[in-house]
């Protein structure tokens, strides 16, 4: 088989690489830059150089492809207009490229669980029944999810939640370390949110079985281990897995929602891209962030193995071999 991925030098999206060179299949991966990509080269990654704005280097990377892994997305911007440029517009040229090409059979597009906006308490969200995204980024992967939808290509679509593993750097790096040097571990409100993770390996795995599966097709599945976390069991796992006893710091609601202003507004000024915008405080005071995977087990032979021991525990240890931690 021969398979596009986008992304395919970002977190997810290496894995996803990763998982389908084990299967045997040839893959193309849409890249930005050469020299980041020459470890993909050297594996025998063919790469294309391009972006989503790039409709010549869409039709290059898309010729002759079976399956398309769209992995790519824009996670931090200026303003709600460069979100939906990236991830809506950039989506919608490459279901175009796709199309056009002949002979694309699958298109799987990595979206996210803020599509869907935050769950009730003790009830993970199942579906696009009651999408309600409550961040620009929420929106806009929304609305590249009803691009997909509305294409001609056979398609799947997964919402996955906060993403976790080895070659994070951004994320979950930065809790890590704060238990590993000061013993502490800020969390929002009284740590009572809810929370479901997945392992980045287990994601890729279920891109490919996404790509692979027939019952899969017109799917939209929410994808994360079954069982959620609270926000203070997910640090209070962090700190026994870096072998401190962590002083939990909560962050008031209001003390957030005044720092994600001042951050929003310094990025806004500056023309800078960020994540950490007034609206991001709809995400972190909400009841609860989880989805219910059972749905795609049930259409797929898909799982995800890691719960949060073992799943922290290779993290961490990628972490100590990078020299990170």
């Amino acid at each position: 088989m021969k398979a596009l991925v986008t992304g395919a030098t970002g977190f997810v999206g290496s894995h996803v690489v990763d998982r389908l060179l084990a299967r045997g299949h040839e893959i193309t991966a849409l890249v930005r830059s050469a020299e980041r990509a020459r470890p993909l080269a050297e594996r025998g990654v063919r790469l294309v150089i391009g972006d989503l704005g790039d409709e010549a280097a869409l039709r290059a990377a898309t010729e002759g492809q079976d399956v398309v892994h769209h992995v790519a997305a824009l996670t931090g911007a200026v303003d709600e207009a460069a979100f939906l440029a990236a991830n809506r517009d950039g989506t919608a040229r490459l279901l175009r490229a796709a199309e056009a090409a002949g002979s694309v059979s699958r298109f799987v597009h990595v979206s996210s669980g803020a599509a869907g906006g935050p769950a009730a308490l003790g009830t993970p969200k199942v579906d696009a029944g009651d999408d309600r995204p409550v961040t620009m980024y929420g929106r806009s992967k929304l609305a590249a999810e009803s691009v997909v939808r509305d294409a001609a290509l056979p398609w799947t679509i997964l919402r996955p939640p906060a993403v976790y593993g080895p070659r994070d750097t951004a994320n979950f790096l930065t809790v890590f370390r704060a238990a590993k040097r000061f013993g502490i571990a800020p969390i929002f409100g009284d740590g009572s949110q809810e929370l479901s993770l997945i392992h980045v390996v287990d994601l890729a795995n279920a891109c490919v079985a996404a790509g692979e599966s027939a019952g899969a097709v017109g799917g939209l599945y929410y994808v994360n281990h079954p069982e959620p976390v609270t926000s203070r069991e997910l640090v209070t796992a962090i700190g026994r897995e870096v072998g401190r006893d962590l002083t939990i710091v909560p962050l008031p609601h209001a003390l957030t929602r005044f720092a994600l202003r001042c951050t929003g507004a310094w990025a806004e000024f500056r023309r800078q891209p960020t994540i950490l915008r007034a609206d991001k405080v709809h995400e972190f005071t909400a009841p609860a962030w989880t989805g219910d995977p059972r749905p795609f087990m049930a259409d797929t032979d898909w799982t995800a193995t890691y719960d949060l021991a073992r799943g922290l525990a290779d993290t961490a240890a990628w972490y100590r071999n990078a020299g990170l931690l």
